[in-house]
């Protein structure tokens, strides 16, 4: 508990700016919907027609004249992104912070097991993800109320959830990546997050590649998927839950034995 708490009260600042940002840029995004519905009415058969442009980001199963589809985009380019720098972040400075930041030889002198470090680590990064995730729902909700939008209530939570799921995927993979590093691998994290968008965009242009949607968890957080089918998309899911318990486990395995600097 000493540990989780600390971690909290160390990354309370890095939250609030993250979670005010991701939630600002939201909220406008819903609130300018209404006056911009008119214009998005007319353009969407333009991007639903613009070839391999279209594919990509999955416009061609989205009507940018009704909110949702307006909706899957935005959160898509905002939630999916942002929300997948800050798990990044958040994931690969966990362990190695300790060694980047000389804190390392304090914290292990204490009578607590390598295990209770990296448990209360990795729930308070679960912890920060979980907040983070609470307060951009709530800020959606509340632009959905305030400006009166035609939306499925059901395909937005699933929408949300996805990113979550997906947020926490990249955050446990990270994890596992800090345990054998000794600095902060900022690069390493953001690269990570970049990688995973691109395989995404690439699995979506050719069929040849689409492989790459069991690798990436973008995967199944695409919007014009779960608002067509009103589910996510099981086939993609599994993999990065396997993923998921991967990059914890490995966590695990090698702060046990890792040779603290």
């Amino acid at each position: 508990m000493t540990i989780l708490l600390h971690e909290l009260k160390r990354n309370r600042l890095s939250l609030l700016v993250w979670t005010v940002a991701l939630a600002f840029m939201l909220g406008v995004c819903i609130v300018i919907y209404p006056e911009m519905s008119e214009q998005m009415g007319e353009i969407s058969d333009m991007f639903a027609n613009m070839g391999a442009f279209s594919d990509a980001f999955g416009m061609d199963q989205l009507n940018f004249g009704e909110f949702m589809g307006y909706f899957g985009v935005e959160c898509g380019n905002t939630l999916g992104l942002g929300g997948a720098f800050f798990a990044a972040i958040l994931g690969i400075s966990a362990l190695s912070k300790e060694e980047r930041d000389h804190t390392a030889e304090f914290l292990l002198t204490h009578p607590i097991s390598r295990d209770r470090i990296v448990w209360g680590k990795l729930l308070a990064v679960i912890l920060q993800i979980f907040a983070l995730n609470l307060a951009v729902a709530a800020v959606t909700t509340a632009g959905v109320l305030a400006i009166d939008a035609n939306a499925d209530a059901g395909k937005m939570a699933l929408l949300l959830l996805a990113y979550f799921i997906m947020q926490i995927e990249i955050a446990a993979i990270t994890f596992g990546i800090s345990a054998f590093i000794r600095r902060g691998g900022l690069a390493v994290g953001f690269g990570l997050a970049v990688g995973f968008y691109f395989m995404n965009l690439i699995a979506n242009l050719t069929d040849d590649l689409a492989f790459l949607k069991y690798m990436t968890p973008f995967g199944y957080t695409d919007g014009g998927s779960i608002i067509e089918s009103g589910s996510i998309e099981i086939k993609y899911l599994v993999p990065g839950l396997v993923f998921t318990v991967l990059g914890m486990v490995a966590a695990f395995w090698q702060y046990r034995k890792k040779d603290i600097s």
